[in-house]
This record gives structure tokens, C-alpha cells and sequence, in this order.
């Protein structure tokens, strides 16, 4: 960075809002309209936010949520419609216009520079940062410190961004957001890639910005955390306003009918398709995080993954999908010994993996449909290296058509899908292969309840179909609903697996906790 910044003073004192004289409304958004090519994105949406409240925006998949927020921090401008900030009209025509006037967006996805420091991050295209050709670290360091302190980030304004946890990297965010003097912060789901710690410490700071002036939409899947953090909730569906409630006048299931437009019985699997004969056997598995892990898994059983952030569970899948190397351990697979070394032998041996990051695991965001489905079966649909087409076109238009999958055409590139559909396209590759065993790394995280619903009817119906299914998730009451039996991993040990009829959210968390006995 080679322009940077000489700056000047600034309090704490001058950071904070003078809420004294608030307006009635801080932000109203008024018959907003936007459209993609023959996609209607936001029809006539009306928003108000208050002065320092936390508003809630919800909805499913493709309802309007983040496009949305990119409109009212100027990412986006709509077709038609009026914003109103402070009671005056204004036209947000790029993020620097909404930056004057006091208004941030956190992305679901961090813009932050990993390579650049702390400091770096936080200043860089701050209007409220003067430009010079040398920049001054010692003014630097005094300006930062200032929003770090009051995000409560503890470390040097010199820290490299990349060394950071994802929970620190959450509050570089909110502290540049912070920075450039923001009334009004636009969260993008800022839990989806948090444990449940840091949930915790990103929902105190969010209440010690409400209390000093600052208001912030704040967008998410999460029931649970709405509750607990809102003081409003706006619903949209397809694009279209459905109504606001106070957190103190609704309920979850009033909620759900809004987004949804129907009721949606959250119970547990009536049915369990769980027989004697098993399709995998793992034994003493032990790999640099895994120490000896062994289960069964039967046909047409969900066999449930559970363990706090680190504890293993991704890498139980990695290891048995051939990308992290055994130390010791047998494995079978349909009664045959499963032995490999990348995810090829893997795949060969009808053994898939749906990886937890399905943008940068999982998918190939700028092909289509078709090609990100289809990509696992393309041996099967060659002849002299030519792909039979039509074949692969029929192959996938059904496999969509049993998932429920929502887009445009099969040509329609991934990228433009919501984050629920991408995550069926990724499951349709699976679908198509056909494998003995697949396992789900939280198949569900950042998809919307509707989503989440059709995700639980794939899973039953690949166990009634006799398939084991390893299933991985952060959110316990998933686990209980869909799983057969709860292995519960602590620091890569296995601290014991529970029976369903057994299984509690308190027993999951008991031994996911637990001490490990030293070895």
C-alpha cells in the first residue's frame, strides 16, 4: 500500500453517534424494484430501520435479502424506487456514495485482504482516511486502535489479516465498518461461518453498537439467533415484502409460514430405514488430527457427526475420501477391503464426499448446472471422447427434477442460483454417481429453512434407499431429527455414540466436551 494515510486525531468520543435529535426513521426504502434478465430479484419492497435498533431480514434462498442490502449500501441500484437516510431522499449509486452518508455492508463472504495487515484492511478505501504519498504509522496504529478497541479486537494493528481465526476476521470487518463513521451496518449473514463461541462474542458486540446509535440489519437463516438478537423482524418471499413483526408479537412458526408460505412440521424422521447388514467398517482409523476411530455404519443408516469447531469431523470425511493419508486403520466398504489414496479410488468405490465449503470445495461457480452436476459421470457419458449431449442433458434435467431444484434452465450458470440450489447442485453430482456411501459435511449451513427441509427429505430417501449417509452438523437439533445414531468426536478422539432414543442435546454437548484421557 503505498498510498495510505497520514491522520488525523479522532476520539472515541467522536466515533460514537449523537443519537440525542434521532429521526423517525433512519433509513426508509420505499417500492423498490430489481431485476436479473427475466428474473424479478425485488418487487415493490418497502424497509424501515429506526435509529440504533436491529433490524432482522429474513427469507429463503432467492427471496431478495442480500440484494437488498447490496441496494441500500449501493452495490446495486434498483430499477425503480426511492431510499430515504435521515428523512432526506438520496440516490446510493456505488458503496463510496453510502459510505458519505454513513452507511456499511458486511459481506456473507469477507472482502477483507488476508495478505495485507490489520491495519491495511481497516483504512483501505476509507473516505475518512487523508491520502498521502507516506504513510504515517504511527497516526495509523492511533486511528485503528481507537475501532479496535471498541469491537474488543485484541491484537496488533500490524497482525497479517490471514493469521487471524474467522471470528477476528469478523471483527476487522465490522471495525473498518465502524471506521468510515457508519449509522447504519448492513450484516450479510455474518454467523454462517462462526462457531458457536463466537456467535456469542459477535451478538455482545452488536449489542454494544445498538446501545451507542448504531443500527444494523442484520440478515440470517437462523431462527434461534433472530430471536435472541433483533428488536424487529421483516420477512420477504419471492422478492416481495410479507410483513414485519416485533420479536415480542411473532413466533418461529409464524415466521416459517411468512417465508415459506406454508406450514413446515419440524419433527423427527418417522421412520428409520436402518437394517443389520453394514456397508462400512471402520476400524482404529487414525490419521494427524484422528485417533482411532471406529463405528459401523449400516444400510440405510444416518449416522450423525457431532463435535465443537476442531474437533475432527470434517477430517473424518477428508480421510476416508482419500485426501488426508491414513497412519493406521481398516476400512470395508460393501464387504470389500476400501483402501485410497485420492478421491478417485473413492468415487470408484462408490464412496462420495460433500465437502462443507461449496464454493471453494464443491463447485465450479462459472459453469452451468449441467457441467457441475454432470462432471462426476462424464466417463460414463463419452464415446471417443465425444459427450453424448442429449444424455447428459435428459440425466440431469432428472436428477433436478427430483431434488426440486429451482433454476432457470440446466444452462444456467451456478453462480447466479441461490446459496440452497447451489448446494442441490452439488448433491445432484452425488445423486448421479450413485455411491454406497456419502458423507455430508453440514450439508445445510447458510441455506434457508425451506432448503434445509428438502436437504432432510434427499437424506431420508437415500436411506430408505439402503445408502449410508455420514451426516456432519453444527446444529443439534438437525442432528436429532434426521440421524439414526450421534458419534460425537472431541479433539479427534471418539468420545462415544449415541442411540437416538438416547441421544440429547445435553449428552451431544457433555461429551463433546469432555477431557480427553491421555493416551
Amino acid at each position: 500500500m503505498s498510498e495510505i494515510v497520514a491522520l488525523p486525531g479522532i476520539t472515541i468520543s467522536q466515533l460514537n453517534k449523537d443519537i440525542s435529535n434521532p429521526v423517525e426513521n433512519l433509513l426508509q426504502v420505499r417500492d423498490i424494484h430489481k431485476h436479473f434478465g427475466g428474473v424479478y430479484a425485488l418487487r415493490g419492497v418497502d424497509l424501515e430501520v429506526q435509529p440504533g435498533e436491529i433490524l432482522a431480514l429474513i427469507g429463503e434462498n432467492g427471496a431478495g435479502k442480500s440484494t437488498l442490502g447490496k441496494i441500500i449500501t449501493g452495490v446495486l441500484t434498483p430499477d425503480r424506487g426511492q431510499i430515504f437516510f435521515k428523512g432526506s431522499p438520496v440516490n446510493i449509486n456505488h458503496p463510496l456514495e453510502a459510505q458519505k452518508l454513513g452507511i456499511s455492508i458486511i459481506f456473507q463472504e469477507l472482502d477483507l485482504f488476508p495478505d495485507l495487515t490489520v491495519g491495511e484492511n481497516i483504512v483501505i478505501g476509507n473516505l475518512e482516511v487523508e491520502r498521502k504519498q507516506i504513510v504515517d504509522f504511527t497516526a495509523l496504529a492511533t486511528y485503528c486502535d481507537q475501532v479496535m478497541t471498541r469491537v474488543d479486537l485484541d491484537c496488533e494493528v500490524s497482525t497479517v489479516l490471514g493469521d487471524l481465526s474467522i471470528g477476528q476476521m469478523q471483527k476487522v470487518a465490522i471495525a473498518r465498518a465502524l471506521s468510515t463513521n457508519a449509522d447504519l451496518i448492513v450484516m450479510d449473514e455474518p454467523t454462517s461461518a462462526l462457531p458457536d463461541e463466537a456467535v456469542e462474542v459477535l451478538f455482545n458486540l452488536i449489542r454494544k453498537l445498538n446501545q451507542s446509535g448504531v443500527s444494523v440489519i442484520f440478515v440470517s437463516h437462523k431462527m434461534q439467533e433472530i430471536f435472541e438478537i433483533a428488536d424487529r423482524i421483516t420477512v420477504l418471499r419471492d422478492g416481495e415484502k410479507i410483513g414485519t413483526r416485533t420479536v415480542a408479537e411473532t413466533d418461529n412458526q409464524e415466521l416459517i409460514k411468512m417465508m415459506v408460505g406454508r406450514d413446515i412440521a419440524h419433527i423427527s424422521r418417522s421412520k428409520s430405514y436402518r437394517k443389520d447388514t453394514t456397508v462400512l467398517s471402520v476400524e482404529r482409523l487414525t490419521t494427524h488430527k484422528l485417533k482411532g476411530i471406529s463405528f459401523d455404519l449400516h444400510h440405510g443408516e444416518v449416522l450423525g457427526i457431532a463435535g465443537l469447531v476442531g474437533a475432527g469431523r470434517s477430517e473424518l470425511g477428508m480421510a476416508l475420501f482419500g485426501i488426508d493419508p491414513l497412519k493406521a486403520g481398516d476400512i470395508t466398504l460393501a464387504d470389500r477391503p476400501f483402501t485410497c489414496k485420492n478421491p478417485g479410488e473413492a468415487i470408484a468405490q462408490k464412496f462420495g464426499l460433500l465437502p462443507e465449503d461449496r464454493k471453494n470445495q464443491g463447485l465450479m461457480m462459472d459453469m452451468s448446472v449441467k457441467e457441475n452436476a454432470s462432471m462426476s459421470i462424464l466417463s460414463h457419458l463419452q464415446q471417443f471422447g465425444i459427450i453424448r449431449e442429449s444424455e447428459e442433458m435428459s440425466r440431469v434435467t432428472e436428477i433436478n427434477e427430483q431434488i426440486s431444484l429451482k433454476a432457470e434452465s440446466p444452462e444456467a450458470e451456478v453462480s447466479t442460483l441461490s446459496g440452497g440450489n447451489q448446494q442441490k447442485v452439488l448433491l445432484s453430482r452425488w445423486l448421479l454417481v450413485n455411491p454406497d456411501v456419502i458423507f455430508l459435511d453440514d450439508p445445510t449451513r447458510g441455506i434457508d429453512i425451506g432448503a434445509k427441509e428438502d436437504i432432510y427429505q434427499i437424506i431420508g430417501e437415500l436411506a430408505q434407499q439402503g445408502k449410508g449417509v455420514l451426516f456432519v452438523s453444527s446444529e443439534l437439533p438437525e442432528l436429532l431429527r434426521c440421524c439414526d445414531r450421534i458419534l460425537v468426536l472431541q479433539e479427534g478422539h471418539q468420545m462415544g455414540i449415541l442411540p437416538r432414543e438416547e441421544a440429547t442435546q445435553e449428552k451431544i454437548l457433555d461429551l463433546a466436551t469432555q477431557p480427553v484421557a491421555s493416551s
